[in-house]
């Protein structure tokens, strides 16, 4: 959930800014853009140069930059982040959050941001119990703000008990849970299908075709940062899911259509992107065929036409999503490949259409409604094309 998230680590004075350094490797390691904002009371515990080597980006300790001469504006940096995380924060800079005093970047920020916002404290186990540091942290959950507990252990003091910035790890696991349950498909199951299949000919030769699986992975992607629990199944494909979800691989059209039979119906949204053979041989050799005559007829048959099978077991509460690769009169196949197999939205693209098709990074697509009402985008990376497909499957949902 935190893959491509833009994130200001906020790190106050205390002890624990150690940590810090491990928590940014983690939101590295784990996709995130990370920006950190150090207070200057935390820069005598943890150096701006070890915070700017991990997070790859300069770091932030004032308004102004004397040595470069860079202003730093706070409202950029408040608009630019997607969440913010202060860890640790000290019972000095919870106070200040409590209160909107305003005397250092990193509360100039807060106060200039409209994204969530996390805080671990971290202090000694008098201090976290004092009455003050209570009421600030029942004032700021109250702004809407996500306190990530502090943990009982031995304190800087000597003393034992709570007051102890959470670890890294746990962190990480509370935004990835928060973030999860907050995503507007948080609860929904998902089934994708991506890649070609492959239908043998012989033990070496089969039919085949071009795709390469981009544009299913890149759904599949888009649906699991969306919150979505996905299944995603798979041809032949050489390309790897970014997210975590079930992969099941697969050759055949017979293959695949069993392994959809078997999740769609749980599934509250099925996106059929594989690029699956409409014909099969209807005589798979046991042996290689060797080259003898000077031609050679293979008889075909149709396979399982997956789409439409699924469509007609279809109930009224699941979104089922088509594609359309055509070469002429698109718009009219489209349509009609969305009235007959029941579907809630296709998504044709055109081998006429420069970038877009099979093995490319970008694609053009236009989407159909049930109304065949259309929206066409222009030619945009494959990543960028699963949001709008995503964002018209919400669309739907509300």
């Amino acid at each position: 959930m935190l893959k491509n998230k833009n994130i200001i680590l906020g790190v106050c004075g205390s002890i624990a800014a150690y940590k810090s350094a491990f928590l940014v490797r983690l939101l590295v390691k784990a996709g995130a853009n990370v920006k950190v904002i150090l207070t200057p009371d935390g820069a005598n515990f943890i150096t701006p140069l070890t915070l700017a080597t991990l997070s790859k980006n300069p770091v932030f300790t004032q308004y102004f930059e004397a040595e470069t001469g860079v202003w730093s504006n706070h409202v950029e940096l408040g608009l630019w982040a997607d969440l913010i995380i202060i860890a640790p924060i000290s019972a000095n800079t919870l106070a200040k959050l409590a209160s909107g005093i305003c005397d250092n970047l990193l509360t100039a920020v807060y106060l200039s941001a409209k994204c969530p916002v996390y805080v671990a404290p971290a202090m000694d186990l008098d201090m976290w119990k004092h009455e003050s540091t209570q009421t600030n942290i029942t004032k700021i959950t109250s702004f809407g703000n996500a306190v990530i507990s502090p943990t009982s252990g031995e304190l800087a003091s000597g003393l034992f008990g709570e007051g102890r910035m959470a670890e890294p790890e746990e962190i990480i696991s509370f935004l990835d849970e928060t973030l999860k349950r907050n995503a507007p498909l948080f609860g929904k199951k998902a089934l994708v299908t991506a890649g070609p299949t492959y239908e043998a000919i012989d033990p070496v030769r089969f039919i085949g075709n071009h795709s390469s699986g981009k544009m299913g992975f890149a759904v599949a992607d888009e649906l699991a940062n969306l919150g979505a629990e996905v299944t995603l199944v798979a041809g032949p494909s050489y390309q790897k899911a970014q997210s975590q979800l079930q992969r099941i691989d697969v050759t055949s059209a017979e293959e695949m259509f069993n392994a959809c039979s078997k999740v769609f119906t749980v599934a509250d949204i099925t996106v059929m992107c594989a690029a699956v053979a409409d014909y099969k041989p209807k005589i798979v050799a046991t042996q290689k065929i060797k080259k003898q005559d000077a031609n050679f007829n293979i008889e075909l048959e149709k396979t399982i036409d997956i789409l439409a099978t699924l469509g007609q077991r279809k109930n009224k509460s699941q979104i089922l999503v088509g594609f359309a690769l055509e070469t002429n009169d698109e718009a009219h196949y489209a349509k009609s490949k969305l009235q007959k197999k029941n579907l809630d939205l296709i998504v044709l693209n055109s081998l006429n259409d420069e970038g877009a098709g099979f093995k490319s990074d970008t694609n053009k697509i236009t989407i159909f409604n049930k109304a065949f009402e259309s929206t066409t985008f222009e030619v945009k990376n494959k990543t960028e094309v699963a949001k709008d497909i995503c964002n018209a499957i919400l669309k739907l949902l509300k």
